[in-house]
C-alpha cells in the first residue's frame, strides 16, 4: 500500500504489549531496491499523569529488544530502547493528555509526535501547544507527523501525514541516522523545497501555499498570506533567543512544517 503511494519507506510500530505476545514485525522480506522498512514497536508501561499506559514510539529497535520488566516505567523502558540506537518518538501527546510534567520526563525522546492523523478524528491530532512549552524551557527535540494506521474500517484513510528525510541513501542505518539528527520535515501534503536562514529573515520555498507562516517561541507569529505563494522571505526578530518554525498550509487546509529552528 504505502510502496504503491510512493513512499520509499514505512516503520511498521505494532503495540508492544503482553495480549499480542510484545510483538516486533520483521518486515526485512519487503524490503527491495527502491522500498525499504524500519523495525520498531509502539512501547507501553506506566504510567503517566491521567492514570494511563505511555505510547512511546521506537523505530530502529533490534528484533530481540526485550519486554517491559514489571516495574519498569515508560520512560525507563524508553531509556533502554535508546540505548540500542533507536529512534524515540513521544506518540500522541495531545491524544494521550500527556502533562508538561510527562513530557518532560521521557528524557529518552528525540522527537515529539506533531500531527497524528489517527487523533485527528477525534480532533486531539495536533500537539504543537505543548512542543514549544518544552521547547521553551530548554529541551531539544525534533518533531515528526505520522498515520498511525491502524487499518480498521472507521479510522481515517492512510497516507495521510510523513515525514520526508534528507538521508544519504535509502539504507535502513542512514535513515535512522538522518531522523535521530533532526534531518526531516513533516507533511500531510505540501512540500517544502528550501529553507534558510538569512541574517535576521528566514527564506522559505515551498509547493504552491496559501499562508506560509514563522511562529514558535513567541505568542507572536509572522504570516504570509496569499494564492499560490511559492516562497516567502519572514523577519526573525520576533523569535530572537528562542526557536521558531516555518508552517505552509495550502488550499486543501494540508499543512507541512520544519522541524524547530534555534536562534
Amino acid at each position: 500500500m504505502y510502496r504503491d503511494a510512493g513512499y520509499d519507506f514505512v516503520a511498521i510500530t505494532d503495540h508492544f504489549r503482553p495480549e499480542y505476545d510484545y510483538p516486533i514485525t520483521d518486515t526485512r522480506g519487503l524490503r527491495s531496491d527502491g522500498f525499504t522498512t524500519l523495525i520498531g514497536a509502539e512501547l507501553h508501561a506506566p504510567r503517566t499523569e491521567a492514570g494511563q499506559q505511555w505510547h512511546i514510539i521506537a523505530a530502529g529497535l533490534p528484533l530481540d529488544f526485550p519486554p517491559p520488566g514489571a516495574a519498569e516505567t515508560g520512560p525507563e523502558l524508553a531509556r533502554r530502547a535508546r540505548a540500542t540506537g533507536a529512534f524515540i518518538g513521544m506518540a500522541h501527546p495531545s491524544a494521550s493528555l500527556l502533562t508538561a510534567v510527562d513530557a518532560e520526563s521521557l528524557d529518552a525522546a528525540h522527537s515529539v509526535e506533531v500531527y497524528n492523523a489517527l487523533a485527528d478524528r477525534e480532533n486531539r491530532g495536533d500537539s504543537w501547544h505543548l512542543t514549544d512549552v518544552l521547547l521553551n524551557r530548554g529541551h531539544r527535540l525534533t518533531t515528526y507527523a505520522a498515520d498511525d494506521a491502524h487499518l480498521q474500517p472507521q479510522d481515517p484513510p492512510p497516507c495521510a501525514a510523513w515525514v520526508q528525510v534528507r538521508s544519504e541513501s535509502l539504507e535502513p542505518d542512514a535513515l535512522l541516522a538522518a531522523l535521530i539528527a533532526g534531518h526531516f520535515y513533516s507533511s500531510t501534503g505540501p512540500e517544502l523545497h528550501d529553507v534558510r536562514v538569512e541574517g535576521d529573515t528566514v527564506a522559505v520555498r515551498c509547493s504552491p501555499a496559501t499562508k506560509i507562516l514563522l511562529s514558535g517561541s513567541h505568542p507572536g507569529a509572522e504570516v504570509c498570506q496569499g494564492t499560490d505563494l511559492t516562497e516567502a522571505t519572514l523577519p526573525l526578530a520576533l523569535f530572537e533567543g528562542g526557536h521558531c518554525r516555518i508552517t505552509i498550509e495550502d488550499a486543501t487546509g494540508a499543512r507541512a512544517w520544519t522541524n524547530p529552528i534555534h536562534l
